[in-house]
């Protein structure tokens, strides 16, 4: 007795929701697992299963992720190790415990918010991608690329490669790029202004710093004494040592203040803001508490006119990703990546991205290549 595909596409549905099913006979039911084996097999991932340090990561064997008909599989080459990633394991803030369980992770067990890798297959209706096709992109808060494969729909935010990265370059664009974007439109960015990125030497920053100058701003950096050269290097007309100056001293004005990992003092950065600026503030306190003093503090003092205060979680909009593609083949855009390590090595990548040093951005390779 075979199957046709309807019947192949049903149990591989039923599948997907972990619905149990009650087959007509012994062969079929035998055939249900030969299906499920053949189209779900194992692949390698990095799972937390309670909150806390590095150390709660494993390397576990999971299902491998089945596309349904709009989706793409794709075959990871490269990862990330994000702010939010490292966030999400040790739920920094508090109020991510509403997201993915409050006693442990309960939704999010594999982490990993950015990729780059090959297509290896697609549902029966995605036109946009085919096997082969070398990609990149975001899960979103949905996460799972810290695996050897994902699952998107073929609308997702994901595109072919850029030409002119390798996987590894390519897997550090989206969660730095699309933030530094988002913000950056928020603030409404025009030529002339004058911006300072503080925090400009991490995956945030990098970017900010350098759509900033393509949008035709006058920008300062902000960063520590060994990553001056760096910051330079990505156009910075001016940098600020913050270990030997503190930049709200100076006596400059911005138009806006882009805070990139939570740093810059609230105090300090109202006082270098021309009145009716823009203050953006990304990262910052995991705690509570301090979350909501300065969502009240932000309100008021955009109430009372002194600047605009931005914050939140950046959303990728429509053509985001064409646009960051498209000044990436143009050599207007470029990423950093500071460290490399293997899957295994997961937990020493979190730690080293958690301890704030990092240049750059922090890389996953699942396999040495360049193409």
């Amino acid at each position: 007795m075979a199957l046709d595909e309807g019947q192949r596409d049903y149990l591989v549905e039923q599948y997907h929701r972990k619905k149990r099913i009650k087959m007509p006979n012994s062969r079929m039911h035998a055939m249900f697992h030969v299906v499920v084996e053949n189209q779900v097999a194992l692949m390698k991932a990095a799972v937390y299963t309670r909150y806390g340090p590095p150390d709660v990561l494993e390397i576990k064997d999971v299902d491998k992720p089945v596309p349904r008909d709009n989706e793409v599989l794709v075959r990871i080459h490269a990862t990330t190790v994000c702010a939010a990633d490292w966030r999400m394991r040790k739920a920094d803030p508090f109020i991510a415990r509403f997201m993915n369980g409050l006693w442990g992770p309960k939704k999010i067990r594999i982490l990993g918010m950015e990729f780059a890798g090959k297509v290896e297959s697609v549902g029966k209706a995605v036109t946009r991608f085919g096997e082969g096709d070398q990609v990149f992109g975001s899960t979103g808060f949905k996460f799972g690329a810290h695996a050897e494969y994902t699952c998107l729909p073929e609308d997702a935010l994901l595109a072919i490669k850029p030409v002119n990265m390798t996987f590894e370059e390519a897997a550090a664009v989206l969660f730095g790029g699309v933030s530094a974007l988002h913000f950056l439109r928020k603030a409404k960015i025009q030529a002339g202004q004058k911006v300072l990125i503080y925090g400009a030497s991490g995956s945030v920053g990098i970017f900010a710093l350098q759509l900033a100058k393509h949008f035709g701003a006058h920008v300062t950096g902000v960063c520590s004494t060994a990553n001056l050269d760096l910051v330079k290097s990505l156009g910075a007309d001016d940098v600020v040592d913050y270990t030997r100056e503190d930049f709200s001293r100076a006596g400059r004005v911005y138009d806006v203040v882009f805070d990139t990992v939570g740093k810059s003092g609230f105090s300090r950065s109202l006082k270098s803001i021309k009145r009716g600026g823009f203050y953006v503030r990304v990262g910052g306190s995991g705690r509570l508490s301090f979350i909501l003093r300065d969502i009240l503090r932000g309100m008021w003092v955009s109430i009372r006119g002194a600047a605009k205060v931005i914050g939140g979680v950046a959303g990728g909009a429509a053509g985001d990703l064409s646009f960051l593609k498209g000044l990436i083949e143009a050599g207007k855009l470029r990423t950093v990546i500071d460290r490399r390590y293997s899957l295994d090595e997961i937990a020493e990548a979190h730690r080293y991205a958690e301890a704030g040093h990092k240049k750059g951005h922090v890389v996953i390779l699942f396999e040495q290549t360049s193409l």
